[in-house]
């Protein structure tokens, strides 16, 4: 896989292979890729759950505790097009609300919906790499969500797994779909994945109505304390995968480096 190589260029390690899913359809599979705090949230873990790396070491006063102070987080944190790279800009809708985030139905569609219960906050942003030179555009994704509790947080990291596993075939918006995916995982600590608790990241096709396909897809989601982050780069005519790759890596290492600036101890 030859996304996966550039991880180490970008201070993200390769993800070892936790499941291989190959859809048979034309689609696929894949994932999209969106009350006051338990106090612990900023202690370690304990011993019995502990993950091998360093676990951020965060001040509680800088953890969000409502709403609030977790959207004004999130405002700080969140990919820009900066973050991505040179020639990237925001697409429209920019952001989305506030009060809904993505939900895989029964019916392997993508939903928005309003956040579950265990959700403080969170927020998606779109972007683009504008057309040009025989090239396609490539859209990509930001997602950040805070939650209550560092557990809740790690289900989240959970159920994006079983998602992929329960639906052979997803679609992500009316005429968008993914499939042939490729899933890995790491915990904290596996082969020298020092950036965050818990990692995934998956490849594979991308097809749309409005830009053919199948196209290179890659999405990525890691989770430190009650955070979780996530980038989805949709390819196109013209565009590799590690192109796709290389502008989703660079986004979640900006904000995983933000996060750990907001919220981690002063010396």
């Amino acid at each position: 896989m030859r996304h996966l190589s550039s991880l180490h260029r970008h201070g993200i390690p390769v993800l070892a292979p936790l499941v291989l899913l190959v859809a048979c359809s034309s689609g696929g599979a894949g994932t999209p890729s969106a009350g006051t705090p338990d106090a612990s949230a900023a202690a370690g873990p304990s011993a019995d759950t502990a993950s091998p790396s360093r676990v951020l070491d965060a001040d509680p006063a800088r953890l969000p505790r409502d709403r609030e102070a977790a959207l004004d987080l999130i405002g700080r944190v969140i990919a820009d097009p900066d973050s991505f790279g040179p020639g990237v800009v925001r697409r429209s809708p920019y952001e989305s609300g506030p009060a809904t985030w993505p939900v895989l139905g029964a019916d392997c569609a993508w939903h928005q919906e309003k956040p579950a219960g265990n959700v403080l906050a969170t927020l998606t942003r779109s972007f683009e790499v504008p057309a040009a030179q025989g090239k396609g555009p490539v859209r990509l994704s930001a997602v950040v969500t805070v939650h209550r509790t560092r557990e809740d947080a790690r289900w989240e990291m959970a159920e994006s797994i079983e998602e992929t596993m329960r639906c052979p075939t997803q679609q992500l918006q009316e005429g968008e779909r993914i499939g042939s995916m490729v899933s890995a995982a790491l915990l904290g600590g596996e082969s020298g994945q020092t950036t965050s608790e818990d990692a995934l990241s998956e490849s594979g096709q991308y097809s749309s109505t409005a830009l053919g396909g199948p196209h290179a897809y890659v999405w990525q989601q890691a989770q430190s304390l009650r955070f979780t982050v996530a980038a989805t780069g949709k390819g196109a005519e013209g565009r590799t995968e590690e192109e796709i790759s290389d502008l989703v890596v660079q986004g979640m290492a900006t904000m995983l480096v933000r996060i750990e600036s907001a919220v981690e101890k002063q010396s």
